[in-house]
């Protein structure tokens, strides 16, 4: 099986629940390594697949995903992600570009207001702050929901509230 084969393959198994690489390597007669380095690639093609601590899984298990760059305050920060599922979204991860560090990622997977509460809740016990505040405010999202109309009202709603950023910003 050559590699294009193999990574079409792999898009196909994934979808909410994880599978680990370790999983994929014996399914495909491969070394864990040649996964990583497929996920990579098919990352580098736009592939939504996502790293978590059990697996990888495909953003929003074939839900259309979008990337949106917002910029808001931390009082704000619950706003923006009850607007997001209120509009039929799901905030699947968040990330910042860092001068230094490059790209910085974390996984969210917000799909409903009790997870956003949750999530605020962590933040307020002052275990950590937004990752947003490493560049002042300024950051990614990427968003999965069921239709192309519930990707481009979320970003409506995103733009009347005045969190949505132009990408060239």
């Amino acid at each position: 099986m050559s590699g294009e084969e193999r990574r079409k393959q792999i898009i196909e198994k994934l979808g909410e629940q994880p599978v680990s690489a370790g999983k994929l390597a014996e399914a495909f007669g491969v070394s864990r390594q040649v996964i990583v380095q497929d996920v990579a690639l098919l990352r580098a093609e736009g592939e939504p697949v996502l790293s978590t601590s059990r697996g990888y899984v495909r953003a929003g298990g074939g839900r259309l995903a979008r990337v949106f760059k917002v910029r808001h305050t931390d009082e704000q920060v619950l706003e923006e992600l009850q607007l997001i599922v209120d509009a039929g979204g799901r905030v699947e991860d968040v990330y910042v570009w860092h001068k230094v560090y490059g790209k910085v990622r974390a996984e969210m997977g917000i799909a409903s207001r009790r997870d956003a509460d949750a999530f605020m809740q962590k933040i307020r016990s002052g275990v950590s702050a937004p990752l947003k505040n490493i560049t002042g405010g300024y950051h990614y999202h990427t968003v999965t929901a069921e239709s192309e109309a519930a990707l481009d009202a979320i970003e409506a709603e995103l733009r009347a509230r005045g969190f949505f950023v132009a990408r060239e910003e």
